[in-house]
């Protein structure tokens, strides 16, 4: 009955305890091949308990011959009266303790722990099973130990020394790196400190000079013409000079031509040198309390502008050594390198304005109308109209400057054309001033006339909502989309379909042409990615551009080689198209889930905000350099879908600083930067 309880594990424990007991060694290698078909797997199965299934502990062994664990099989008992295996009528007396199988299982647990164990738990195992071993036994292998204890902490010392050693040659390393750096990076700031300091002397002497020849000419206005012909010819090569010095030289030289002008504007007489004196003192207050609060934006942003210098001076450093010689007359004549120059004209653009003032506002929205987001706003080719368009399913065209100079309640758009469905993008035509492209969402990209107010094309082609359209500025008869249905479609207002198509794996959010190309596209699209396409080939993208970690919103071209793209993960990237480089990363603004409007302007990005704010960056800083917040008497700032409203579009007028920007709410608002 014993035999039967413990199955066909029985042979294999027998071959184990004659082994052990050290029988013969043919028999004992017959009993190995044995134990091992038998696998690990089956030997455990066969020692758990049927009921908890795991290694049975204190066997009993029933009347009907099968083994439980003894706590398992009483607790069974106390609610039903059957054998678990069998469902024999069983109870409390007919169960009995099967000691040979509690023998077996904990021998089987030994053998199970020296093939596992490490030589020193088999040690210790031993010790605990009571092994006896002499004192001069315990001595040696002490003595064993300690030699052993000693080799290992010796070991350990000498890694642990190597390793500080590699950390400090690495450490070493590095900071020599950094001090090489540093020491490079101080040598172009000596460098342009002394350019800076000559031209700073120069210009010193050229408002002394100025400043004397007013009051030569205040005090002897007869002998004006024949002194100030003989002083431009003598200083008209230092002005001619500083006139062409990079970034903010010409401001004060147009200054001071300035206050000459008036002066020989002004009557003779005795008040004449009082007047062009304070002039020139107010002025001068002026200038000074301006200089103070640009200083304080530099302090402000100085980290960034750090970067932005080192960066530009170290890639002329980079630069061959011919490229050095064949600027060299530039350089010396100037006493600025390119890389001063680069950096003179970022400080001087990026500390020029600290806000957006609102010189103009209108509603795009009808009054009995909820549906007032703007989803885009664009300027026509000679900046003279812009148009808006959104989920009202109307394109309103306005003239700007009647916006700009009449009062707010006299803003009607001279054009508006009804469509069938909600529109998300416009694209006016750069050659065909009337001309105007829409995107809705039902997927339809139409041309329409906004002089007959008719529409000229329309292609149905996309599956499903399209988001972005735009014409080429190279190839004016040629425009581009974007749709949910992951396809990229090339159209010309000559053809009635499409001409080319793009299939892409996801939803494609936006599209753009290089304006210098009619055969580069930039796609945005929901994988996180801007794709690159040559339209000669579109098998695969010349570039795929990565760094965004959700969906790309806007792609933008600053230049032919500067790509900027907007996503929701609220930060806007620039690209290097040429050299397919990432540039910047630029953060302040929140978006994390609605389109919020990107706009590029020469050196300024402009985009919205889920905060309903519209915020201003430099494309070499990466914090914003300005942003202006929506607001509106009509809105209560407890009200609750206060806080939902955002910026929706934007749009730069070009080489302006002036911007038009709209929200969730329908308000439009045209913004200048302001110092």
């Amino acid at each position: 009955m014993v035999e039967s309880s413990i199955g066909g594990v029985v042979p294999a424990v027998k071959g184990e305890v004659m082994r052990r007991m050290g029988d013969k060694e043919e028999e004992g290698s017959v009993r190995d091949e044995e134990v091992g078909t038998v696998t690990e797997w089956e030997l455990d199965r066969e020692l758990l308990c049927p009921i908890c299934m795991q290694i049975i502990k204190d066997a009993f062994l029933t009347a009907c011959g099968h083994s439980f664990c003894y706590m398992c099989i009483v607790t069974h008992l106390h609610n039903k009266s059957d054998c678990p295996c069998c469902s024999h009528y069983l109870t409390t007396s007919q169960l009995y303790p099967n000691f040979l199988l509690d023998k077996l299982m904990k021998k089987t647990s030994a053998r199970q722990i020296s093939k596992t164990a490490s030589p020193v738990e088999q040690f210790r195992h031993s010790l605990e099973q009571g092994c006896e071993v002499s004192i001069k036994e315990l001595d040696a292998l002490l003595l064993m130990l300690s030699e052993k204890k000693r080799k290992l902490e010796q070991e350990e010392a000498e890694r642990n020394m190597q390793i500080l050693l590699d950390f400090l040659q690495m450490l070493r390393k590095q900071k020599v790196d950094e001090l090489n750096e540093v020491q490079h990076d101080l040598q172009y700031i000596k460098e342009d400190l002394n350019s800076v300091e000559r031209h700073r002397i120069d210009l010193y002497r050229a408002r002394d000079r100025y400043s004397m020849k007013l009051r030569m000419l205040a005090d002897d206005p007869i002998g004006k013409k024949p002194w100030s012909s003989s002083t431009d010819r003598n200083f008209g090569g230092l002005f001619s000079t500083s006139r062409n010095a990079p970034g903010g030289l010409p401001t004060g030289n147009l200054t001071y031509k300035k206050v000459d002008s008036k002066a020989q504007i002004s009557s003779p007489g005795p008040q004449r040198k009082d007047t062009s004196i304070s002039e020139l003192n107010s002025q001068h207050m002026s200038q000074s309390g301006l200089a103070v609060v640009r200083k304080k934006r530099v302090n402000a942003q100085f980290n960034d502008l750090q970067e932005c210098y080192l960066q530009k001076r170290r890639q002329l450093a980079n630069k061959s050594r011919v490229k050095e010689e064949k600027d060299a007359d530039v350089v010396q004549r100037e006493g600025y390198s390119e890389g001063l120059a680069d950096f003179q004209s970022v400080l001087s653009t990026f500390t020029r304005y600290s806000r957006l003032r609102v010189i103009a506002e209108l509603r795009h929205g009808d009054l009995f109308h909820s549906a007032n987001i703007v989803s885009s706003i664009e300027f026509d080719r000679d900046d003279e109209l812009f148009a808006t368009a959104g989920v009202s399913r109307r394109i309103k065209v306005f003239d700007f400057s009647s916006v700009v100079n009449e009062p707010a309640d006299a803003h009607c758009p001279v054009v508006e054309m009804s469509t069938r469905s909600k529109l998300s993008c416009l694209s006016w035509n750069k050659y065909t001033k009337n001309h105007i492209a829409s995107s809705d969402y039902d997927g339809i990209v139409t041309v329409w006339d906004v002089t007959t107010r008719q529409s000229v094309m329309e292609y149905e082609e996309h599956e499903k909502r399209a988001w972005s359209v735009d014409f080429s500025r190279t190839e004016p008869s040629m425009l581009v989309s974007g749709s949910d249905d992951c396809k990229v479609k090339v159209w010309c207002t000559k053809q009635e379909a499409s001409v080319l198509n793009i299939d892409m794996k996801a939803n494609i959010c936006c599209v753009k042409y290089n304006p210098g190309s009619s055969v580069h596209i930039a796609v945005g699209s929901a994988d996180h990615h801007i794709h690159y396409y040559d339209l000669r080939n579109t098998s695969q993208p010349v570039h795929i551009f990565s760094g965004h970690r959700k969906a790309v919103s806007y792609v933008k071209f600053l230049s032919n080689n500067e790509l900027a793209s907007a996503s929701t993960d609220s930060t806007l990237r620039l690209w290097d198209v040429k050299d397919n480089l990432p540039v910047r990363t630029l953060r302040g603004h929140t978006n994390e889930k609605n389109f919020v409007g990107l706009s590029v302007n020469n050196e300024f990005l402009s985009c919205g905000s889920e905060t309903n704010e519209v915020f201003v960056y430099h494309k070499a800083i990466s914090k914003p350099v300005t942003w202006h917040r929506f607001g509106s008497p009509d809105i209560d700032e407890a009200d609750e879908d206060a806080g939902s409203y955002f910026i929706s579009a934007v749009c730069w007028k070009s080489d302006s600083p002036t911007m038009l920007a709209a929200n969730s709410q329908g308000t439009i608002k045209v913004l200048v930067l302001a110092a």
